[in-house]
């Protein structure tokens, strides 16, 4: 028979459980020897309650073991307890089932479809407010320093209008700067709440109501905006509450659903959802806004918010937030992502405040995400700006070729995730190399593709091609820091992403602010070559930070032991 062992003579966390295969009698007084032992030991009240589920990697080959189990279907089953269930085929459970269409990969589909909408219905405004708002005649550029200035193309007529005379709100730059940013106050409030709520309620729940939620503010948008301009920006504030739970409920599903060596890839493909959604969104909403199509400009709020709902449907239907709840999943799949995924515990253990907040390999996590966060929001929010106003593109080509950076981003984060994917699963690569090479490139190559577009002047070619290198080359992220949070703590995947996203939230508030300070009144080359410069300083400080402190190791804070002496748990 085939049995699953676990050892408890090493601390440190389990990645997986070993397998053995016993004869049928020759070793069936060793398993009742050491069934009585571990009886005996449980009577004295010295046995640990996690014993069944503790890692046999570095197990000394004389020990040949302490306790064992088995997966009954109904959860593990210890000998200890006198019952001894067996297991068909678990030699195989630690090979990846060949299907045509697993449950992980409905997981990874639906995941990237959810963080494409949601991502539409953040970013359509920016597109939106464009045909929303009256068009204002006046340049605010300075241009005392002529030699500072790019002039527009011949033939071209350098206004603000770009031949579009209509628009039904007349909102000053400081109103449309509010409407933009609120967002974001209500997004920082929910990422540890988003977290936290996945890891009691399950990520299939927080996740799908925070794009269903986020869908109806959405489709609700034009009507509050006719209403009145202080609905609108409460809705917006809505939206920003039921978004922030999104990211860190998906970490906390891909923590139960996804197994180490898969991480880089379906991270890469749900996380780059956010790419796909601002790719499609930009050229999309400009095309809506030019159109007769249900009012114009209201249509990017109905189309978008309207297909987050129908989402909501398919999310419901196809995805779990667990591999036992699945009822479609199959045997082999299930037994695959267990014996792989067997860190997490059964129940939600509490938040180890301190041992969390002054482990240094967290904090790298932390700074690596407010530092990224700094250069995305700084290009996602100012890069239409700088294409019309420093390299004169027109409006109808300022959604193409705004959406073409970020159409690079996900190619390349698909492309190097399974190139990873593949050298990890032939124990090419090790864990902390993948993470320290990931976000050195994902780090180090956006820094110096800023700094080069200091040097590009009035040709938009090479501009759009820098920018491209600049935003392009950031894929590798989704195979660094936005794995970390799963090898740090499994058992607490979301709750840290939920830390991290909060405080990667900031530079969305601050970022575009400290740029709209340095560009105010001044559209010159210098002025956008600070703001370039201060992203790609902020890049390498915080990417160095990231290379130098991070671990790959599941910390000891994960679960926390009994203290047997004073009957409380520690960490």
């Amino acid at each position: 028979m085939s049995v699953v062992c676990a050892n408890n003579s090493t601390s440190k966390a389990l990645n997986r459980c070993d397998v053995m295969s016993l004869p049928h009698e020759s070793n069936l007084s060793k398993m009742e020897d050491d069934d009585s032992k571990i009886g005996n030991r449980r009577a004295s009240g010295t046995d640990d309650e996690n014993l069944t589920r503790k890692s046999t990697a570095d197990r000394d080959p004389t020990d040949f073991y302490e306790a064992i189990s088995v997966d009954s279907g109904k959860g593990r089953i210890p000998i200890g307890d006198s019952r001894i269930a067996l297991v068909e085929d678990i030699n195989t459970a630690g090979v990846p089932p060949k299907e045509c269409w697993s449950a992980r990969y409905s997981l990874g589909l639906m995941g990237l479809l959810g963080a494409a909408c949601v991502y539409a219905m953040r970013v359509n405004l920016s597109v939106a407010i464009v045909a929303m708002v009256k068009p204002q005649l006046k340049n605010d550029t300075n241009t005392s320093d002529v030699d500072q200035v790019c002039l527009p193309p011949e033939g071209q007529n350098d206004t603000s209008q770009d031949g579009q005379e209509t628009g039904d709100f007349e909102w000053s730059k400081a109103t449309q700067g509010v409407i933009l940013s609120v967002f974001y106050y209500g997004y920082l409030l929910t990422n540890l709440v988003g977290g936290r709520a996945a890891e009691y309620f399950g990520g299939k729940l927080v996740f799908g109501w925070g794009v269903v939620l986020t869908a109806i503010f959405t489709v609700l948008s034009p009507l509050c905006a006719q209403v009145s301009t202080g609905l609108f920006i409460a809705v917006r504030i809505c939206e920003g509450l039921s978004e922030g739970v999104i990211f860190p409920s998906m970490n906390a599903l891909l923590a139960k659903w996804i197994p180490p060596l898969e991480r880089p890839r379906y991270s890469s493909l749900v996380f780059a959802g956010a790419q796909f959604g601002t790719i499609i969104t930009m050229p999309v909403s400009g095309w809506l806004c030019d159109t007769d199509f249900l009012g114009g400009w209201p249509s990017v709020f109905y189309v978008f918010g309207g297909l987050g709902i129908i989402w909501g449907v398919a999310w419901y239907f196809l995805v779990y937030s667990h591999p036992d709840m699945h009822p479609r999943i199959s045997r082999e799949e299930k037994a695959y992502i267990n014996y792989h995924c067997g860190a997490l515990a059964q129940n939600v253990i509490p938040i180890p405040w301190k041992a969390v907040f002054t482990s240094l390999p967290f904090w790298a996590v932390m700074v690596a995400h407010v530092g990224y966060n700094w250069g995305f929001y700084t290009l996602l929010s100012e890069l239409p700006t700088y294409l019309k106003n420093i390299q004169h593109f027109s409006m109808t080509s300022n959604g193409i070729y705004s959406a073409l950076p970020y159409l690079v981003m996900w190619i390349v984060s698909l492309i190097y995730s399974n190139i990873i994917n593949y050298l990890q699963g032939r124990d090419k690569m090790s864990t902390i190399t993948v993470r320290r090479l990931s976000m050195g490139i994902g780090m180090y190559g956006p820094m110096l593709g800023l700094v080069a577009m200091c040097f590009v002047d009035c040709d938009p070619v090479l501009a759009m091609v820098f920018l491209c290198i600049a935003v392009g080359i950031c894929g590798p992220i989704y195979s660094g820091y936005m794995c970390s949070h799963q090898d740090l703590s499994p058992n607490l995947a979301g709750t840290l992403l939920g830390f991290t996203n909060a405080a990667g939230t900031i530079p969305g508030i601050v970022a575009p602010s400290i740029t709209g300070l340095i560009i105010n009144g001044n559209q010159t080359l210098w002025a956008w070559r600070t703001v370039f410069i201060i992203s790609a300083v902020v890049y390498f400080v915080t990417g160095t930070f990231y290379v130098t402190f991070i671990s790959a190791e599941v910390q000891p804070w994960n679960a926390p032991q009994e203290d047997k002496g004073k009957g409380k748990k520690r960490y």
